[in-house]
């Protein structure tokens, strides 16, 4: 845990006497069995705000799932609590500034409903194809209308993935073995090997969008991903295609999917998840009878509930007795004095991640932290960690910090490596990140008189202020390239902030840094590119 309002504190119990614990929401009862393993368990749920922060005071540890709100006062309001468990995955009704803050542990648990949501994507791709919905609900009102729900095979079809993490991965093991589907697959965080394993083929987005003749969504809803699958992927799709949707609402834009299946060329979806909850009466996809919907059951079976209950409530007994949870969300012990020379670095670390994220090819395979002068003295696991939260918080929906960074990087078929060196990267206390997949990436960052710098990219020393919008391209050293580069940018009215150029040599190649002050879509990012001839052009936001 980071030091703070209780000093410093360790993933361990200091309390006196047998822990107390309080389950404030319904968990299964294998659960509440496991938790009296480690303490006298007392059970209240539904406790109005009020009286659970006047009760809270005498709990060690506190297990909620999403109705109860642990907000700050009710964290204030509790000076032996050390320990908070989710029976779940989402921690969103959990203050984890305010827990780190008081030195409470977070812990959820991520693993429980995989095979529950993985299932239901299946039953709804099933149910889909075969009507099943609309022709019980023809039986239940005394009709007899065989003719009218033909439905269509799955063997041999063509299955695409956006996302291969866990959910996607049982997704696609079951329907390449089971119902003999061919089975399509994106993620840049996924090895070849790793979707072999699952029966799945590796391919660019736009070829998945172009062979998939049903597209299920497994991605994280981030800024990101809000509306990945809108109106043009929706049209890139083939005649005729369906779309299952049980990860998040917001991933596939709502209106774009009834507009499609309204005109013929979707021919219909399966949607579990909305981006309002519960959805309007008047949604428009429940309008329509070639969509299959359900309310958010995904993770709502007996066994993922007991599952999930098991897991935090073993996690809580754990770190009860001392040890370390295995889905921590916070963050992970470190004295007062080595925080101080850390923190202007752990931004920096994350700046550096994120920047990594958007500029590296896909397939990434190996992430290599190299830590010079001060820092190589210091324990840098948070460092390392939030660079791994930047790099890999674009690509998954769990919540990354130094305690889990590399256990998430794992499960993604990463390999990441910590190193300490004598050799200065050109500043006295500095930090490289390199980046390896279908293309190297090196960073190095330093702070400089207490601002974060970029001082290298790849071969190219630079002065970069890691913040704000910028294109970053590679050229040939020749006349002419930021001409016509700022040429098309104010012909879009795309204001220029500040140029910076590196290069390897004079008349050989360069990297160019432009700062704007505006979004550049893709489109013109293509038009750059063309216009100034150059090598790669990408835009990023940091």
């Amino acid at each position: 845990m980071i030091a703070g309002e209780k000093g410093a504190t360790q993933l361990t119990l200091d309390a006196p006497g047998p822990a107390r614990i309080l389950v404030a929401d319904p968990i299964a009862e294998d659960g509440i069995a496991r938790l009296r393993d480690a303490g006298r368990v007392d059970v209240a749920t539904g406790l109005p705000a009020e009286e659970l922060i006047a009760r809270i005071a005498e709990y060690d540890a506190l297990v909620v799932r999403s109705e109860t709100k642990v907000t700050a006062d009710l964290l204030a309001a509790a000076p032996r609590l050390r320990v908070v468990g989710r029976a779940g995955v989402g921690v969103d009704n959990i203050d984890l500034d305010a827990a780190t803050r008081h030195g409470v542990l977070v812990l959820n648990a991520p693993a429980g409903n995989t095979i529950a949501a993985a299932e239901h994507a299946i039953a709804m791709l099933l149910a889909l194809a075969r009507n099943v919905p609309a022709a019980d609900a023809s039986m239940h009102a005394g009709r007899w209308e065989r003719a009218r729900f033909m439905g269509t095979e799955l063997r041999e079809k063509t299955l695409g993935l956006l996302g291969l993490g866990k959910i996607g991965f049982e997704v696609a093991r079951i329907a390449s073995q089971g119902l003999q589907m061919r089975v399509i697959a994106h993620d840049p965080l996924v090895t070849p090997e790793r979707a072999e394993q699952a029966g799945a083929e590796l391919v660019g987005l736009d070829d998945l969008l172009a062979r998939a003749e049903v597209l299920s969504v497994h991605v994280p809803l981030n800024d990101t991903t809000r509306g990945i699958i809108g109106a043009e992927q929706l049209r890139a799709l083939p005649q005729g295609a369906r779309l299952i949707n049980v990860a998040r609402g917001g991933i596939i834009d709502e209106a774009a999917l009834a507009a499609a299946i309204g005109d013929g060329h979707i021919a219909g979806a399966a949607v579990d998840v909305f981006e309002q909850e519960p959805p309007p009466t008047d949604h428009p996809l429940l309008q329509l009878p070639q969509v299959v919907v359900t309310p958010h059951l995904g993770a709502s079976t007996r066994e993922a509930q007991v599952s999930v209950a098991y897991d935090v409530a073993d996690q809580i007994a754990t770190v009860l007795a001392g040890g370390a949870a295995r889905y921590a969300v916070n963050a992970p012990t470190i004295l007062p004095e080595e925080l101080a020379l850390l923190r202007p670095y752990l931004q920096l670390a994350y700046t550096m991640g994120s920047m990594a994220s958007q500029l590296a090819g896909e397939k990434l395979r190996r992430v290599r932290c190299t830590y010079a002068g001060e820092l190589a003295d210091l324990d840098t696991i948070m460092v390392t960690g939030e660079a791994l939260r930047g790099l890999l918080s674009r690509f998954t929906e769990t919540r990354i910090n130094p305690i889990n960074a590399k256990t998430v990087a794992r499960t993604h078929g990463l390999d990441v490596e910590e190193r300490r060196t004598t050799r200065s990267f050109e500043f006295a206390n500095s930090m490289a990140l390199e980046v390896m997949g279908s293309e190297r990436l090196l960073l190095v960052g330093t702070q400089f008189e207490g601002e974060a710098r970029i001082t290298r990219i790849n071969d190219y020393r630079v002065n970069m202020q890691p913040i704000g919008r910028y294109l970053i391209g590679t050229n040939q050293d020749r006349p002419g390239v930021i001409a016509a580069v700022s040429r098309v940018l104010a012909d879009h009215d795309i204001n220029i902030a500040g140029i910076e150029l590196g290069r390897d040599a004079p008349r050989g190649r360069a990297l160019m840094l432009v700062q704007v002050d505006e979004p550049v879509s893709a489109e013109l990012v293509r038009a750059i590119r063309e216009a100034g001839q150059l090598e790669s052009l990408r835009a990023i936001v940091l």
